[in-house]
Protein backbone atom coordinates (compact mmCIF):
# COMPACT_ATOMS: atom_id res chain seq x y z
CA UNK A 1 0.00 0.00 0.00
CA UNK A 2 3.00 2.18 0.43
CA UNK A 3 4.25 2.04 -2.85
CA UNK A 4 0.68 2.63 -4.17
CA UNK A 5 0.45 5.98 -2.27
CA UNK A 6 3.82 6.88 -3.57
CA UNK A 7 2.99 6.13 -6.94
CA UNK A 8 -0.09 8.02 -6.25
CA UNK A 9 1.30 11.21 -4.82
CA UNK A 10 3.94 11.21 -7.62
CA UNK A 11 1.41 11.07 -10.14
CA UNK A 12 -0.39 14.03 -8.89
CA UNK A 13 2.67 16.35 -8.77
CA UNK A 14 4.11 15.32 -12.05
CA UNK A 15 1.82 17.24 -13.92
CA UNK A 16 2.39 20.57 -12.45
CA UNK A 17 6.24 20.42 -13.13
CA UNK A 18 5.32 20.43 -17.19
CA UNK A 19 3.27 23.67 -16.60
CA UNK A 20 4.70 26.12 -18.30
CA UNK A 21 4.87 29.19 -15.84
CA UNK A 22 2.54 31.64 -17.90
CA UNK A 23 -0.13 29.42 -17.82
CA UNK A 24 -0.49 30.10 -14.14
CA UNK A 25 -1.43 33.81 -14.58
CA UNK A 26 -4.67 32.69 -15.71
CA UNK A 27 -7.36 33.38 -13.64
CA UNK A 28 -8.77 30.24 -11.52
CA UNK A 29 -12.29 28.92 -12.09
CA UNK A 30 -14.05 26.90 -10.40
CA UNK A 31 -17.67 25.20 -10.76
CA UNK A 32 -19.87 21.95 -9.85
CA UNK A 33 -21.71 19.79 -12.12
CA UNK A 34 -24.31 16.69 -11.20
CA UNK A 35 -24.79 14.32 -14.38
CA UNK A 36 -27.43 12.50 -12.31
CA UNK A 37 -29.14 13.24 -8.98
CA UNK A 38 -31.86 10.67 -9.12
CA UNK A 39 -34.39 8.83 -7.49
CA UNK A 40 -35.01 4.87 -9.09
CA UNK A 41 -37.58 2.97 -8.64
CA UNK A 42 -38.03 -0.84 -9.05
CA UNK A 43 -40.55 -2.00 -6.83
CA UNK A 44 -39.20 -2.04 -3.34
CA UNK A 45 -35.87 -2.12 -4.32
CA UNK A 46 -35.76 2.15 -4.60
CA UNK A 47 -32.77 3.55 -4.91
CA UNK A 48 -30.82 6.69 -4.24
CA UNK A 49 -28.13 7.55 -7.08
CA UNK A 50 -25.77 10.81 -7.57
CA UNK A 51 -22.91 11.54 -9.82
CA UNK A 52 -21.33 14.60 -9.52
CA UNK A 53 -18.10 16.71 -10.58
CA UNK A 54 -16.50 19.89 -7.99
CA UNK A 55 -13.69 21.45 -9.99
CA UNK A 56 -11.48 24.53 -9.29
CA UNK A 57 -8.06 25.35 -11.55
CA UNK A 58 -7.23 26.66 -14.87
CA UNK A 59 -7.23 25.76 -18.00
CA UNK A 60 -3.75 24.05 -17.91
CA UNK A 61 -4.76 22.12 -14.70
CA UNK A 62 -8.07 21.02 -12.96
CA UNK A 63 -8.19 19.83 -9.63
CA UNK A 64 -11.28 17.86 -9.68
CA UNK A 65 -13.48 16.23 -7.16
CA UNK A 66 -15.89 13.33 -8.18
CA UNK A 67 -18.79 11.39 -5.91
CA UNK A 68 -20.78 8.61 -7.50
CA UNK A 69 -22.75 6.96 -4.72
CA UNK A 70 -26.30 4.65 -4.62
CA UNK A 71 -28.61 4.28 -1.68
CA UNK A 72 -30.57 1.93 -1.18
CA UNK A 73 -33.58 2.90 0.74
CA UNK A 74 -35.17 -0.04 2.11
CA UNK A 75 -31.57 -1.72 3.49
CA UNK A 76 -30.30 2.06 4.40
CA UNK A 77 -27.68 1.78 3.27
CA UNK A 78 -24.75 2.32 0.68
CA UNK A 79 -24.75 -0.08 -2.03
CA UNK A 80 -21.81 2.05 -3.46
CA UNK A 81 -20.06 5.16 -2.57
CA UNK A 82 -16.54 6.21 -4.44
CA UNK A 83 -14.95 9.66 -4.14
CA UNK A 84 -11.67 10.16 -6.15
CA UNK A 85 -9.34 13.32 -5.85
CA UNK A 86 -8.36 13.98 -9.60
CA UNK A 87 -5.50 15.99 -11.55
CA UNK A 88 -6.45 16.63 -14.98
CA UNK A 89 -4.55 18.77 -17.85
CA UNK A 90 -5.23 18.63 -21.76
CA UNK A 91 -3.06 16.57 -24.03
CA UNK A 92 -5.08 17.71 -26.74
CA UNK A 93 -7.68 20.28 -27.95
CA UNK A 94 -10.46 17.85 -26.69
CA UNK A 95 -8.61 15.27 -24.16
CA UNK A 96 -7.36 15.74 -20.37
CA UNK A 97 -4.91 12.88 -19.14
CA UNK A 98 -6.35 11.94 -15.45
CA UNK A 99 -4.38 11.09 -12.56
CA UNK A 100 -5.55 10.77 -9.15
CA UNK A 101 -6.56 8.78 -5.99
CA UNK A 102 -9.86 6.88 -5.51
CA UNK A 103 -11.37 6.00 -2.22
CA UNK A 104 -14.38 3.01 -2.14
CA UNK A 105 -16.60 2.94 0.99
CA UNK A 106 -19.47 1.14 -0.11
CA UNK A 107 -21.04 -2.08 2.49
CA UNK A 108 -17.83 -4.16 2.98
CA UNK A 109 -14.16 -3.42 3.66
CA UNK A 110 -12.77 -0.28 1.97
CA UNK A 111 -10.87 0.12 -1.04
CA UNK A 112 -7.89 2.52 -2.33
CA UNK A 113 -6.86 2.87 -5.72
CA UNK A 114 -4.61 4.90 -7.70
CA UNK A 115 -6.51 6.27 -11.18
CA UNK A 116 -4.57 6.83 -14.51
CA UNK A 117 -7.24 8.03 -17.39
CA UNK A 118 -8.41 10.00 -20.22
CA UNK A 119 -11.53 12.10 -19.98
CA UNK A 120 -12.83 14.57 -23.39
CA UNK A 121 -15.41 14.69 -26.41
CA UNK A 122 -15.14 12.62 -29.36
CA UNK A 123 -15.41 14.33 -33.00
CA UNK A 124 -19.08 13.18 -33.08
CA UNK A 125 -19.23 15.18 -29.50
CA UNK A 126 -19.87 11.99 -27.31
CA UNK A 127 -18.17 12.47 -23.71
CA UNK A 128 -16.28 9.66 -23.13
CA UNK A 129 -14.02 8.65 -19.81
CA UNK A 130 -11.91 5.86 -19.82
CA UNK A 131 -9.62 4.94 -16.32
CA UNK A 132 -7.46 2.33 -14.55
CA UNK A 133 -7.70 1.74 -11.52
CA UNK A 134 -4.37 0.52 -9.73
CA UNK A 135 -4.48 -1.49 -6.57
CA UNK A 136 -4.13 -4.77 -5.12
CA UNK A 137 -7.63 -5.33 -6.80
CA UNK A 138 -7.43 -3.61 -10.03
CA UNK A 139 -9.80 -2.53 -12.90
CA UNK A 140 -11.38 -0.98 -15.34
CA UNK A 141 -14.24 1.70 -16.45
CA UNK A 142 -15.14 3.09 -19.58
CA UNK A 143 -18.35 5.23 -19.63
CA UNK A 144 -19.90 7.10 -23.16
CA UNK A 145 -22.78 10.07 -22.57
CA UNK A 146 -24.25 11.54 -25.35
CA UNK A 147 -25.88 14.92 -24.95
CA UNK A 148 -28.93 14.65 -28.23
CA UNK A 149 -30.91 18.07 -28.99
CA UNK A 150 -34.25 17.61 -29.71
CA UNK A 151 -35.54 21.22 -29.32
CA UNK A 152 -32.95 24.15 -27.31
CA UNK A 153 -34.32 22.86 -23.94
CA UNK A 154 -34.94 19.25 -24.51
CA UNK A 155 -32.36 16.95 -24.51
CA UNK A 156 -32.41 13.61 -24.70
CA UNK A 157 -29.27 11.91 -22.73
CA UNK A 158 -28.26 8.15 -23.59
CA UNK A 159 -25.44 6.35 -21.61
CA UNK A 160 -23.24 3.33 -21.09
CA UNK A 161 -20.66 2.30 -18.25
CA UNK A 162 -18.71 -0.75 -18.24
CA UNK A 163 -16.81 -1.83 -15.31
CA UNK A 164 -14.18 -4.73 -15.99
CA UNK A 165 -12.69 -6.19 -12.34
CA UNK A 166 -9.28 -7.91 -13.48
CA UNK A 167 -9.18 -9.99 -10.31
CA UNK A 168 -11.60 -11.75 -7.90
CA UNK A 169 -13.19 -9.92 -4.97
CA UNK A 170 -15.92 -11.47 -3.66
CA UNK A 171 -15.98 -8.86 -0.48
CA UNK A 172 -17.71 -6.21 -2.76
CA UNK A 173 -18.84 -8.54 -4.84
CA UNK A 174 -17.01 -9.19 -8.30
CA UNK A 175 -15.62 -11.84 -10.25
CA UNK A 176 -12.32 -12.00 -12.38
CA UNK A 177 -12.85 -10.28 -15.59
CA UNK A 178 -16.85 -10.44 -15.12
CA UNK A 179 -18.34 -6.91 -15.99
CA UNK A 180 -20.79 -4.83 -14.81
CA UNK A 181 -22.76 -3.04 -17.27
CA UNK A 182 -25.16 0.06 -16.96
CA UNK A 183 -27.31 1.67 -20.07
CA UNK A 184 -29.66 4.39 -19.13
CA UNK A 185 -31.64 7.45 -20.99
CA UNK A 186 -33.09 10.22 -19.87
CA UNK A 187 -34.85 13.13 -21.24
CA UNK A 188 -34.55 16.26 -19.88
CA UNK A 189 -36.02 19.87 -20.12
CA UNK A 190 -33.64 23.39 -19.29
CA UNK A 191 -35.57 25.39 -16.88
CA UNK A 192 -32.57 28.13 -16.33
CA UNK A 193 -30.24 27.51 -19.53
CA UNK A 194 -28.08 24.26 -18.38
CA UNK A 195 -28.08 25.54 -14.81
CA UNK A 196 -30.94 23.18 -13.82
CA UNK A 197 -32.27 20.61 -16.02
CA UNK A 198 -35.11 17.77 -14.21
CA UNK A 199 -35.44 15.09 -16.19
CA UNK A 200 -37.72 11.45 -16.43
CA UNK A 201 -35.63 8.12 -17.40
CA UNK A 202 -34.98 4.34 -17.76
CA UNK A 203 -31.80 2.98 -16.19
CA UNK A 204 -30.48 -0.63 -16.81
CA UNK A 205 -28.20 -2.55 -14.76
CA UNK A 206 -26.86 -6.20 -15.28
CA UNK A 207 -23.76 -8.49 -13.93
CA UNK A 208 -21.88 -10.98 -16.34
CA UNK A 209 -20.40 -14.47 -15.19
CA UNK A 210 -18.42 -14.24 -11.56
CA UNK A 211 -19.90 -11.44 -10.81
CA UNK A 212 -23.68 -12.20 -11.80
CA UNK A 213 -22.86 -15.87 -9.56
CA UNK A 214 -22.24 -13.42 -6.30
CA UNK A 215 -24.89 -11.47 -6.47
CA UNK A 216 -27.62 -14.24 -6.96
CA UNK A 217 -25.57 -16.33 -3.81
CA UNK A 218 -26.11 -13.07 -1.82
CA UNK A 219 -29.76 -13.35 -2.55
CA UNK A 220 -29.87 -10.14 -5.43
CA UNK A 221 -30.92 -10.25 -8.95
CA UNK A 222 -28.20 -9.80 -11.71
CA UNK A 223 -29.93 -7.20 -13.68
CA UNK A 224 -32.45 -4.52 -13.14
CA UNK A 225 -34.41 -2.03 -14.59
CA UNK A 226 -35.25 1.46 -12.83
CA UNK A 227 -37.78 4.15 -13.59
CA UNK A 228 -35.53 7.50 -12.84
CA UNK A 229 -36.72 10.86 -11.74
CA UNK A 230 -34.11 13.77 -11.33
CA UNK A 231 -32.40 16.75 -12.28
CA UNK A 232 -29.00 17.86 -13.78
CA UNK A 233 -27.36 20.71 -12.04
CA UNK A 234 -24.92 23.24 -13.43
CA UNK A 235 -23.14 25.83 -11.04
Amino acid sequence: MRKLLKLVTGALVAPALFIPASAFAEPIVWGIQAEQAEYRINEGSDIFAWDFDAMVGRDELKFVFRSEAEYAIAEDSFETLENQLRLQTPISDFFDAVVGVRLDTPEGPDRIHGVIGLHGLTKQWFEVDADLFISDNPSARFEVEYEGLITNRIIFVPSIELDIPFTDDPAVGNGAFAPTLEVGGRLSYDLVDRLVSPYVGVHYERKFGATADLARAGGEDAGAVFFVIGARFLF
